[in-house]
């Protein structure tokens, strides 16, 4: 059992790591986006790295549950993470596509852990995973739907999904109102 749940840690230690990274790409997206989609894309993505905040916390919990230190430094997370790092600020589009791609290797880990929790019976893991790839379809979705992209680059990013078994038509998810005095806010920060 000790050995089961070593394994079962470190591979959802690979998964911190992915929704950690993830989730500072898509605040760092957050912050920086321009143009004419700011306002959609700039509460979407908030919405995307509140949701990742809370997967991070779940993921480390589980590992903590399973009697192991779950890491927690930048080095450690570039270490067991395949999402490269934001080190400039792309276009919305392009920020868009590669949060998608993150989206989409989230849910890759997720399902790499699967066959190791199923050996063990770990059905709070199975559980976390599954709830993982769904969010993760969801979120991969959202953005090709209320991203503002083309229908090719939508195809493209639906594309895996589908193919993959894991594609959802349509999304009752939209971006939230801001309000006035957000939406005013963020009119000043674009410099209208």
């Amino acid at each position: 059992m000790i050995e089961h749940s070593k394994e079962v840690s470190q591979e959802l230690s690979k998964l911190l790591a992915e929704s950690y990274t993830l989730y500072l790409k898509t605040h760092n997206y957050h912050w920086n986006v321009t143009g004419p989609m700011f306002n959609t894309l700039h509460l979407m993505f908030e919405g995307q790295y509140t949701e990742l905040a809370l997967a991070v916390d779940m993921i480390a919990e589980r590992i903590r549950a399973l009697g192991f230190a779950a890491p927690g430094s930048y080095a450690a997370y570039e270490a067991l993470s395949s999402i490269p790092e934001a080190t400039d600020v792309p276009s919305a589009e392009d920020m868009i596509r590669q949060l998608a791609e993150g989206q989409e290797t989230v849910m890759r880990t997720a399902r790499e852990v699967f066959p190791v929790a199923e050996v063990g019976n770990d059905e709070a893991t199975a559980d976390l995973l599954t709830q993982r790839m769904q969010v993760a379809r969801k979120e991969r979705l959202d953005a090709a739907q209320h991203g503002g992209l083309t229908p090719r680059a939508t195809k493209q990013i639906a594309g895996p999904l589908k193919r993959s078994g894991f594609f959802v038509r349509g999304s009752n998810v939209a971006p939230r109102d801001p309000g006035p005095i957000l939406r005013e806010e963020h009119r000043m920060t674009r410099g209208e």
